[in-house]
């Protein structure tokens, strides 16, 4: 019975095979595209974004207000939560009806976790005169579209000084 011989183009077939697929395997590493770098940390993100949010309040703009808004977000409204976006719109459209802002506030504290996915900001609620009348804590979710918003608010009055 005769044996069958080797052929060299058969033996050398999976070595140039493997050869090939590391090749296309590297030249893929070499055009995958960086991630782009952030602008700035998350946390200074926020605190812009919260800024911005707060803006709406003074310009009168409840329409840009709505948009800093998640539409799943929980303002917990002094132990009375109000769940989604609708809920919120509709209880805070009163704070907009007003040619004055009856209040403004601005984050004196942001902090963002290192995955750049969620954050807490709180700072100062002031009255029109300038006096602190309580304390926010909000939590941002930065969205699939790379937008910041708010998913969680609160706020405490604040005693005054005695």
């Amino acid at each position: 019975m005769m044996q069958p011989v080797a052929s060299p183009m058969r033996s050398a077939a999976p070595a140039r095979l493997t050869a090939a697929l590391m090749l296309l395997a590297s030249l893929g590493a070499c055009t995958a595209l960086p991630a782009a770098p952030r602008a700035m940390p998350p946390a200074d993100e926020v605190r812009v974004r919260e800024q911005a949010f707060a803006r709406t309040m003074a310009d009168r703009d409840f329409e840009a207000f709505a948009t800093f808004v998640a539409d799943d977000a929980v303002f917990l409204n002094g132990g009375h939560p109000l769940r989604g976006k609708a809920a919120v719109l509709a209880h805070w459209q009163r704070f907009f009806d007003t040619a004055d802002a009856p209040f403004s506030w601005t984050p004196d504290l942001v902090e963002a976790l290192p995955d750049g996915l969620l954050a807490h900001s709180e700072g100062p609620v002031s009255a029109p005169d300038g006096r602190v009348i309580a304390r926010f804590y909000s939590t941002w979710r930065r969205g699939t579209d790379g937008v910041w918003r708010v998913v969680f608010d609160n706020g405490h009055d604040v005693c005054p000084p005695p």
